[in-house]
């Protein structure tokens, strides 16, 4: 029998896990999550003991929380109960296994990495446009943590301000004015919106607004699809931000490939289009020759499918076994 490897993602509402054995995901087990650390914990053990197997290897988790990789400690977490707690330690011990932790982004980068259990995009920047904006970064080969695991937080570099009087006052509030996720995120399509449909009644959004009593980026989605003007005009605004973002990770990282996913990618093109053009226009000149900029092909599967592939990549470190040989099963 091939080796197995457990991939869990643990997200604000629910927990997915699926196995991968033979390079091959099973369909994922889906539960609530729970508010509380305790039983959070207990759910992350009964998801593994249900999906183990004698040849089951090892297990990653994908959390979206800031982690301390080499500990697998939780530095801090917005949407899950587990600030401060030693997660990796707590798992190795109650399930006897090795357990890998990572930001859920990074896990999404490492599954936009590999194809056909392959490592096939060595230099990858990833951004998900969700409610805020994450993401991951794969130089190499492997995920890139920096010195203290960090270094995938593109949703909090800054890519707007005014700056012609020196740095404004900081009011130490973060989400950051500027920020990527304070400009190109969900939430910001969502006041987009507002502000279109307010600004004309009579409008696709005006509309819906009426109707609805609010709209958001999903409305705004709805309404590009069939040529609302306003609508396709929030997005433009949207995705023009988010090529500042592309455009500086292609000059500092000169990937292979800028991997656009998250629930606002839905838009495809429509985000998309401006969002290269943009990136193509700020590129220093010369960067990025190779670059493909792309929509995430492994939509919600991506989480689960990047834990089962860390839990294979470090494990393969840690014996010193090939990880293709590992994930292939051979």
């Amino acid at each position: 029998m091939s080796d197995q490897f457990i991939g869990i993602d643990v997200g604000g509402t629910k927990i997915a896990c699926a196995t991968l054995r033979a390079g091959e995901l099973s369909e994922s087990h889906l539960q609530h999550t729970s508010l509380d650390s305790q039983q959070l914990l207990d759910q992350l053990i009964h998801a593994v003991e249900v999906a183990r197997t004698p040849e089951t290897r090892a297990v990653g988790i994908g959390v979206p929380s800031l982690i301390e990789f080499e500990t697998g400690r939780i530095r801090s977490s917005v949407n899950i109960p587990l600030k401060d707690v030693p997660l990796r330690q707590l798992l190795t011990d109650r399930l006897g296994l090795p357990v890998y932790v990572e930001n859920d982004a990074s896990c999404a980068a490492l599954a936009e990495a590999f194809r056909d259990g392959r490592m096939a995009v060595p230099h990858l920047v990833m951004f998900t446009i969700g409610t805020g904006v994450g993401g991951g970064l794969v130089l190499n080969g492997r995920l890139y943590r920096g010195a203290t695991g960090t270094a995938s937080e593109v949703g909090h570099t800054v890519i707007g301000l005014d700056l012609s009087a020196g740095a404004p006052p900081h009011d130490g509030v973060f989400p950051q004015a500027g920020s990527l996720e304070v400009l190109a995120s969900g939430t910001a399509l969502d006041h987009l919106a507002e502000e279109a449909a307010k600004a004309d009644a009579n409008s696709f959004l005006g509309r819906r607004l009426t109707r609805e009593g609010g709209v958001t980026g999903h409305d705004v989605v709805d309404g590009a699809r069939v040529d609302d003007e306003a609508s396709i005009r929030c997005l433009r605004i949207l995705g023009e931000r988010l090529g500042i973002g592309i455009a500086n990770a292609i000059t500092m990282f000169d990937p292979l490939e800028i991997v656009i996913g998250g629930g606002v990618s839905a838009a495809g093109e429509f985000l998309l289009g401006p969002a290269r053009d943009t990136a193509w226009k700020y590129a220093v000149p010369g960067a990025g020759t190779q670059c493909e900029i792309r929509l995430a092909r492994h939509g919600a599967r991506a989480g689960v499918l990047g834990a089962a592939l860390l839990a294979a990549q470090e494990y393969a470190a840690d014996t010193g076994v090939v990880m293709e040989e590992a994930v292939q099963g051979r």
